[in-house]
């Protein structure tokens, strides 16, 4: 009985850039100033990103621009999703019932805890000017800061596949 043996050593590596993007507000608002400013057309996609840990589902919202003519994509995510959870403490007594609630952030990339949002920009070529969007961000007056992260250094990489 002969063996087949395959033996797959391509390893599949997506490769993108990612914008961390400091900004307090919300994430409709910072797609409508990118929109303006960088003359891009993000539009909130149907489900956002959504995980599930300690019984709390937890959801980033997600917004997408696809440029047809350079054959990039653009996804603004946000990186912060706060939950509130709430706990019934009894005694047992008939009204000795105390509810609390405790406020949790999650992250979407826990390494970047202070970055508010990540741009992920995804192209065919290696021709993306990310100088010129970094620059374009910067100068958005809501926008507090805006850096090129560096991709081989994130443990979470795995929250970034969003298709």
């Amino acid at each position: 009985m002969a063996h087949h043996k395959l033996i797959f050593d391509e390893i599949i590596d997506e490769s993108f850039s990612l914008v961390a993007i400091h900004c307090s507000e919300d994430s409709y608002k910072l797609a409508y100033l990118l929109n303006q400013h960088l003359k891009m057309k993000f539009k909130r996609k149907r489900v956002d990103i959504d995980f599930s840990t300690e019984g709390l589902l937890i959801t980033f919202p997600i917004y997408h621009f696809e440029d047809l003519f350079k054959y990039t994509q653009f996804y603004l995510v946000g990186n912060k999703c706060r939950s509130v959870e709430a706990s019934v403490q009894s005694s047992g007594g008939l009204f000795s019932e105390m509810e609390s609630e405790k406020s949790i952030v999650s992250y979407l990339i826990p390494e970047f805890k202070k970055a508010d949002y990540f741009l992920k920009i995804c192209s065919d070529f290696e021709t993306v000017p990310i100088r010129k969007i970094l620059s374009e961000i910067n100068e958005i007056k809501q926008v507090i800061s805006a850096y090129v992260v560096d991709t081989e250094t994130i443990k979470s990489k795995n929250n970034l596949i969003f298709d």
